[in-house]
């Protein structure tokens, strides 16, 4: 099942219509409320989630999703106004998984859907390459199941993409990952945000980790990687 999250209620018919003629089952709300309301009944696979709402809007939506235990790993898809970068980098900062802009092509949700649910395929089901929830790194200290992360002992509060930047690194230590690499992998396929972005967040990531900050390496002229632990 697919949640859409749109005010307009001729866009929001077309996109049930062409999720359903595309083999999906969807269901659509025009707000929060009755988006919450329904969540309590049932949980998607997915939810594209438009940012403009009356009352609520998209981003607070994402946040309450992000920051609850209902449906935290659920993908979501953030639907922008063409132009509007700002928004759309936030969102995929505070855990959406891609974005579309407006005005956009049913063929292209589609195909943006089915792209997400591969890439987030298992989500929250011990993935990775250890299956572990817990991953330790001399000090620094991984909890997968309570999406949290420790150093020293010491709580980190770490933003969505700086967790999963993280988690990736962790889960493939000695492997060297490219900046577009990190892009895709953790911003998501059809990101057109700059590779700055995962510098910045590689700086913040490693500041908030302290002493254990160093152990991202840089790999000069090609990208970054987590030192083995021997």
């Amino acid at each position: 099942m697919i949640f859409c999250v749109e005010d307009d209620d001729g866009i929001r018919e077309l996109m049930i219509y062409a999720l359903g003629s595309a083999g999906f089952s969807a269901k659509g709300f025009a707000d929060g409320v009755s988006f919450f309301s329904a969540l309590e009944e049932e949980i998607p696979e997915l939810v594209l989630l438009d940012i403009m709402l009356p009352g609520e809007d998209g981003i607070s939506i994402l946040k309450r999703l992000r920051g609850g235990e209902l449906a935290a790993e659920v993908p979501v898809i953030m639907a922008t106004a063409r132009g509007t970068e700002y928004d759309k980098v936030i969102g995929l900062d505070l855990g959406a998984d891609d974005y579309l802009a407006k005005p956009f092509g049913m063929m292209e949700m589609v195909s943006r859907v089915r792209a997400v649910l591969r890439r987030t395929a298992g989500r929250g089901q011990g993935e990775g390459s250890a299956g572990k929830e817990v991953c330790r790194m001399r000090e620094l200290m991984m909890d997968r199941a309570g999406h949290q992360v420790s150093v020293c002992g010491e709580r980190i509060a770490l933003t969505l993409k700086e967790y999963e930047l993280l988690k990736l690194f962790m889960e493939h230590p000695g492997r060297v990952f490219t900046r577009d690499q990190l892009l895709e992998q953790v911003w998501g396929f059809g990101y057109e945000g700059e590779t700055r972005t995962v510098d910045v967040h590689i700086g913040t990531l490693r500041t908030k980790l302290g002493g254990c900050g160093g152990y991202i390496e840089t790999v000069r002229g090609v990208g970054y990687r987590m030192e083995r632990m021997e």
